[in-house]
């Protein structure tokens, strides 16, 4: 099972609020910490024990805690990739190159002593992986995490985020990717527009994002890039994704009957695998409710992502629900009950025949 996880960023907060924020995370199942130090401006000395102390609180309450660097500051810091004390004495699990050095070097560092894990970056989509693969790593000790964006309209497209996440997958690496929440203010740097990996996620409830990515099945963890997130955005993240379905959400119309509301809210459906292009059907629930009236009320034509039940002028079809993919004529036997959410619409796409899904009510 993968992991959830939060980012702290200790020098541009206080021990306090990231202690709390580590809490409520922990709360809510979330295993991993994302955390930067990619420059140590200040006192040298103080700097690394604030951060110290942070980490020493996350390995308390048991997460597991990675730490973003880049290779001036094995210079700065006067520490070399084949000795990662320095590391471990900071009490960090895992270290994330954010520029790479050749590939032997990585390889090299994977086979430490102290069984720090060696994070490379996922989205530059070069042949990084495969270099590092050619010089024998210990490739339990070798995960993959793609980039965060601070800038608008700069985050990867989702066609590049399947090639490089299909690059680390066929070594069964394990792959993280970013989500962004909405509460939270800052990151590493004093811009941002969020902080995800997709661009399309980019002001997408978080909840949407974890869905996504565990849908395309190329993502084993997934972390919320800035601080602080909400408890709401926590929780919701942590139903998204531990859940056994996914649930999509639904704008009821105005014209839904409480028996239509049962049949869409009450059951599992399954996208039946004999698929058409025009529509998903759920066919268990014509057969469940067979009993009930369900008469005529909303028929216009169909449209991508309306929601229907079969009215009585379907004969045995009667209380089947569907969700149209494409545009469709409306003959007077087909109830639309709702929609699916505009920003959850995209989802359909990743919904796969035979699989099982939920509708929720979109509040």
């Amino acid at each position: 099972m993968g992991k959830l996880g939060i980012s702290i960023y200790p020098e541009r907060s206080t021990f306090e609020k990231d202690k709390a924020y580590l809490d409520l995370a922990h709360k809510y199942g979330f295993k991993r910490v994302f955390t930067s130090l990619l420059q140590v401006n200040d006192d040298k000395e103080k700097v690394l024990s604030d951060f110290k102390a942070v980490v020493d609180y996350a390995n308390k309450l048991g997460f597991e805690v990675m730490v973003d660097i880049n290779p001036e500051l094995f210079d700065q810091l006067n520490i070399s990739y084949d000795d990662l004390s320095f590391f471990n004495d900071l009490g960090a699990d895992g270290i994330r190159l954010d520029i790479g050095f050749t590939g032997a070097e990585e390889a090299k560092m994977t086979r430490n002593p102290y069984g720090i894990k060696i994070e490379i970056n996922m989205s530059s989509g070069t042949r990084y992986v495969d270099n590092i693969m050619s010089y024998s790593p210990n490739v339990n000790n070798l995960l993959g995490s793609h980039n965060f964006y601070p800038h608008r309209y700069s985050a990867l497209g989702y066609n590049h985020f399947v090639e490089c996440s299909k690059q680390f997958r066929q070594y069964n690496i394990n792959t993280m990717a970013f989500v962004n929440s909405h509460d939270a203010t800052f990151g590493p740097w004093p811009t941002q527009d969020g902080l995800c990996t997709l661009e399309e996620h980019r002001d997408l409830e978080i909840a949407t994002q974890v869905k996504h990515f565990v849908l395309t099945g190329l993502i084993d963890d997934i972390t919320i890039g800035n601080a602080y997130a909400s408890e709401e955005e926590l929780k919701t993240m942590s139903e998204s994704f531990f859940a056994e379905n996914p649930k999509i959400k639904v704008d009821c119309l105005d014209s839904i009957t409480e028996d239509e509301r049962v049949v869409l809210f009450d059951n599992l459906h399954r996208y039946r695998g004999d698929r058409s292009e025009y529509m998903m059907r759920s066919t268990m629930t014509r057969i469940k409710y067979k009993d009930l009236p369900f008469p005529k009320t909303n028929t216009p034509d169909m449209v991508r992502g309306d929601v229907l039940v079969d009215n009585v002028g379907y004969g045995q079809y009667k209380g089947e629900m569907q969700i149209a993919l494409k545009e469709m004529k409306n003959d007077g036997r087909v109830n639309v009950v709702g929609k699916i959410s505009e920003d959850e619409l995209f989802l359909l796409d990743f919904l796969k025949p035979w699989s099982n899904f939920e509708l929720i009510e979109n509040n």
